[in-house]
């Protein structure tokens, strides 16, 4: 299980949070998502075997957000 913390720039409301948690979630291999809207990340845990970080970099900018 592979755990990482993606600072993510445009969030800044509940429904930013919901929109990521709700997007990344439902990829397949992901165990948690947790977004921390006061600090512009999201920390998320995953299995590496079934889901790239770069699934997850690209879900999270298809809902308008921008990983840095």
């Amino acid at each position: 299980m592979e755990q990482t913390i993606l600072n993510v720039q445009g969030m800044s409301c509940a429904h930013c949070v919901n929109s990521i948690e709700s997007s990344v979630g439902q990829l397949e291999g992901v165990k948690s998502v947790e977004v921390s809207l006061s600090e512009n990340k999201v920390n998320v845990s995953y299995d590496s075997d079934k889901v790239s970080l770069k699934e997850i970099s690209d879900t999270i900018e298809e809902q308008g957000y921008d990983v840095v």
